[in-house]
Parts: structure tokens; sequence; C-alpha cells
């Protein structure tokens, strides 16, 4: 299975860490962010890497290096990203959605054990990592659920319509790859495609007749990353040592 990561993005709301580093190339103990996600998918054994690129490109290849003896990585520059969004990133890298793929937002930290969980779901098509909490704020990519069926994600949801939350970690597999694909294209040729997020290729989805399922991952360790609170709780929980990052740039 192939693993696409979204790592094009300058990560604005971490400046000033962000100002001369990209999110992904963040110190995460004695590695990078991007480098704790591609030691877990070694672990995992997912060896086929593509990395969508932008920011600091140049950077982000001298620590793609350092993993090129364990696993085949290709990376695709993404010229746009200083005005575009997700989705224009995914739509880069369609040409590596030819078969069953992962795919996994550049700013999503996770251990080995919720890796291995997502992979041995027996769900087919398109599968919505998801956990669960007591409540929700603005931020949260947060899922309306029918059972496990997905019918709607979004930071816009109502708490009565919120049944819990996207991670940032998709597994596509047979059909679901394709109308992946096609939902991509279709949307980057309306006039605000570039600008939108790639769920709303799967929020678009789950509201047609075709099954977007989920899979729940509670208890499992796992931290979105992005600002300067999420910084010195990622490192934390996945860095090994105990953050300082809130006396060097303290938090508002």
């Amino acid at each position: 299975m192939k693993t696409i990561i979204l790592s094009a993005g300058r990560g604005s709301r971490l400046l000033p860490l962000t100002a001369d580093l990209p999110k992904c190339l963040l110190p995460m103990g004695e590695s990078t962010v991007l480098g704790h996600q591609l030691h877990m998918l070694r672990e995992a054994g997912l060896t086929d890497v593509h990395i969508v690129v932008g920011f600091k490109a140049a950077l982000v290849e001298k620590e793609i290096a350092k993993h090129a003896a364990h696993l085949n990585i290709s990376t695709v520059y993404n010229p746009f990203y200083q005005v575009s969004d997700n989705l224009a990133s995914c739509w880069m890298a369609r040409s590596a959605m030819d078969d069953n793929f992962l795919l996994i937002n550049g700013d999503t930290l996770f251990e080995a054990d919720l890796l291995s969980n997502v992979i041995a779901s027996k769900t087919n098509n398109i599968q919505v990592t998801i956990d669960h909490k007591d409540s929700y704020d603005w931020d949260d990519m947060k899922v309306t659920l029918d059972g496990n069926r997905l019918r709607g994600i979004g930071k816009n949801l109502k708490p009565h319509d919120t049944h819990g939350e996207s991670i940032g970690m998709l597994r596509f597999m047979g059909e679901g790859v394709f109308k992946f694909r096609k939902m991509l294209d279709d949307i980057m040729h309306t006039p605000g495609g570039t600008d939108a997020w790639f769920l709303s290729a799967i929020d678009t989805l789950a509201k047609s007749e075709f099954p977007v399922l989920t899979h729940s991952i509670k208890g499992l360790k796992w931290a979105e990353l992005d600002n300067q609170e999420d910084y010195a709780i990622c490192t934390e929980m996945f860095g090994g040592v105990q953050n300082n990052v809130r006396h060097i740039y303290p938090v508002a």
C-alpha cells in the first residue's frame, strides 16, 4: 500500500517557529515531525511513500534523504502552496493514486500501534480515521455519523451533529481510490477549487450514495500540530523530552 503525505504548507499559525522551517521540519525529539512520520511508516512496513512538498522544499528533500536507505520516497512539488489549500496538494499527487493508498496530513503525529490498527481494518473503499472526546472546538474537523458510515465532515458542524473528529489519516481502497481522484479533479475544475480542503471532496462523497466509512482509534495515541500550544503537546507526547517551547515563544 502506498502512502501520500501532504507537507507543502508553511504552518503560518506556528510563526515565528516556521519563519525559516516548514511545519513538517520542526524538531520532534531527536528527529522532526516528518522524520517521526516516516519512522512510524517504516515500522508498519509501509515503504512506498509520496510526499507533497512546497515551502522550503529543498530543506524537506534533505530530511527525506536521511530515510532513503529504508524507504522508497518520491516527492511532488506544489508550486501553488502559497495560494492554495490542501486539495490542490492532493490533486498534484493524483498520479500516485492508482492503487490502494493511505493519505496523511503532514501535521498528524501518531504511534505505530495506531497506524497498524488503521491498516488492519476490514473496511473497503474510503475509510476516515476518527477519534472521540467529550467536547469539540471550532478548529476540530468534526464528523457526523450513521453507525460507522460518514454522513458529513467539516469544521462548522453543529454540536448536535458532531459524533467525532477526523485525525487526518484516510485509507483508500478499490473503487474508493478512483472515486476520490475523480472528485478531486471535479473540484479543481471549479472556480474555488484551489481554495478547498481535500476533505470537502470526502464530504461530497459522503453525502452521495457512495459509502464512506469511518474507523475509530479511540484510546490510541495521536496529535495534530496547528499552533504553538499544539507543538508543546506534540513534543511531550512524541518527542521523548519535556518541551520548552512555551518558554521560548509564550502562548498567548
